[in-house]
């Protein structure tokens, strides 16, 4: 009989490891889910920073365009994502910033999208970036978005530049002969049924010095 006590109290001790174990899986289980929670707090204060980030940079972007191409900037309410979407004679442009995080919700993940339609010249649609959602550096997230604004200003000047976008949109100044494209015309007067183009105001005057049209 006493070797089976001692049988059962190896058994009790394997037991008793077992729900130790079982205990402490648990306890670190809830700890790494109030830890998450925490840093999706985190997360969420971050996207509050990005709302208030991007928003004032794409509606000044979009107002510098002006009346040439008509552009919709959109941010969501939760601030996770930043919509510009252009409408334009020459391409369907769509720029686009979202917010995540990584697996375990340690670091900030930007995100930039740049799709345009028809692809006709090489660009880069998509970089990303990621901070530390435990101390967000604001100056740096808001660095990285400017240097993307200003890679996708590059990229739409070189389209408006690229003559496979510009074939169907070149006019010519009927007075100098200069071909150029439509958006880049200084001056226009719409005469006898006809839009004309003009590169400077001085053609412009010419043109209607030489057609006796009154100013």
């Amino acid at each position: 009989m006493a070797d089976v006590s001692k049988l059962l109290d190896r058994i009790e001790a394997e037991f008793a490891a077992s729900e130790k174990q079982l205990n402490e899986y648990r306890n670190q289980e809830i700890k790494d889910f109030q830890g998450r929670q925490q840093r999706l707090e985190l997360f969420a204060n971050a996207c509050d920073m990005l709302r208030d980030t991007w928003r004032p940079r794409l509606e000044g972007l979009a107002a510098k365009f002006g009346d040439k191409v008509k552009v919709t900037p959109t941010v969501t309410p939760t601030g996770r994502e930043a919509t510009l979407k252009f409408t334009s004679p020459l391409a369907t442009i769509v720029l686009r910033f979202t917010a995540s995080t990584d697996f375990d919700v340690n670091n900030l993940v930007l995100d930039y999208d740049l799709h345009i339609l028809p692809v006709l010249i090489k660009f880069s649609g998509h970089s990303t970036a990621e901070f530390s959602l435990a101390k967000i550096d604001a100056a740096a997230v808001g660095r990285w978005i400017d240097d993307r604004i200003v890679d996708f200003v590059k990229t739409y000047l070189a389209l408006n530049q690229n003559e496979f976008y510009l074939k169907e949109h070149m006019v010519a100044d009927p007075i100098s002969q200069t071909r150029f494209p439509k958006y880049a015309a200084a001056e226009t007067l719409d005469w006898q049924g006809t839009k004309y183009y003009f590169i400077g105001c001085e053609t412009l005057n010419e043109f209607k010095k030489q057609k006796g049209i009154s100013t």
